[in-house]
């Protein structure tokens, strides 16, 4: 049989997951996990380029676990680790600086915003967080990493230093390639639906997190944007408003856009907003349910960190120590 291709993501375990992530990313996982080799790092020391609550960042470590596990992806075919779990991770990223240079790193577009953002914390951890990352893929030697458009531009430096290591030295990481899925609907943010949603907004009110319960779920989407007119038609350009709710309550029903459009003919937006709040809340109860099951378990949770880092760093330790024999580093 035919090895299956190894594919490497990972998500930091800070602010909750949307709605949007879970169409985007972790319902796309749930195929994915039958075709390739799959590790799924719980990336906390990412987490560490801006400040965090250290009792928060334990309970949110256990909790994305849960709730990956929740959502329907299988422990026995996918790698689950905590990032920080397995140092070889800060091993590789201490090399690979010397192979990347400062002005890739100053050029980098999230370096710049996040240091808009976190003006009074501008640290090297925020400008090193790409090299990090490169070293999070290529010690798996990942021949595929799920990307959106916000991560592109990490992907290519990940591929450039592993272009460049390999040139120096002969081929020794596998030069990734970006998996850019097919995502039938982009969810875009509740009151600004121009914008994607996103777990770090400004405004809570314009994201549904997962773990939001009914209640909060309704009257988010009650404050949602909508539009001139009364017509609930998919018209992103002219009513980017109605358009982001019906794709919402496509996804969530898995019903087509034209099928939605027929089941609000001649309502009006205030039923219409609730049935897709009603919607998404019945489609998240049983994920809550089961998350907070397996957080009532957390021998079990631990223990599929543990094999999880068991296996990652079999991995892991097999490329660093092939990295560290290219470069000259005496090994006992």
């Amino acid at each position: 049989m035919e090895d299956k291709k190894t594919l490497y993501s990972a998500i930091q375990p800070t602010n909750n997951l949307t709605i949007g992530n879970y169409v985007g990313a972790i319902s796309n996982w749930l195929s994915l996990q039958n075709d390739y080799d799959c590790y799924y790092a719980i990336a906390n020391m990412h987490a560490i380029t801006v400040r965090q609550d250290p009792a928060e960042l334990r309970r949110k470590t256990v909790a994305l676990l849960a709730l990956y596990l929740a959502c329907g992806l299988d422990p026995q075919k996918c790698c689950f680790y905590v990032q920080s779990h397995v140092s070889a991770h800060a091993e590789l990223c201490w090399v690979l600086n010397t192979f990347t240079y400062v002005g890739e790193m100053e050029r980098m577009t999230q370096f710049k915003d996040k240091s808009a953002r976190h003006a009074e914390n501008v640290n090297m951890g925020l400008m090193d967080y790409p090299v990090l990352m490169a070293a999070d893929i290529l010690l798996y030697q990942a021949h595929y990493v799920p990307v959106g458009e916000d991560q592109r531009q990490h992907l290519e430096i990940a591929r450039d230093i592993a272009q460049r290591f390999n040139n120096i030295y002969s081929p020794t990481f596998t030069v990734p390639e970006g998996l850019f899925l097919k995502v039938g609907a982009k969810i875009g943010d509740l009151q600004d639906p121009l914008k994607k949603m996103s777990k770090s907004a400004e405004n809570a009110n314009g994201s549904i997190f997962l773990t939001d319960d009914k209640d909060a779920i309704i009257r988010k989407f009650k404050r949602a944007v909508t539009d001139s007119g009364s017509e609930i038609l998919f018209d992103p350009e002219n009513k980017p408003g109605v358009s982001n709710l019906l794709t919402i309550y496509s996804v969530f029903t898995g019903k087509t856009v034209k099928e939605a459009e027929a089941d609000f003919e001649g309502k009006g937006y205030g039923d219409f907003k609730l049935a897709v709040g009603e919607a998404v809340a019945d489609k998240l109860a049983p994920i809550q349910l089961e998350q907070q099951r397996l957080l009532s378990d957390r021998g079990y949770l631990d223990n599929i960190l543990k094999e999880g880092a068991e296996k990652a760093a079999y991995t892991a330790g097999k490329t660093l120590r092939k990295v560290y024999k290219k470069i000259g580093f005496y090994q006992i």
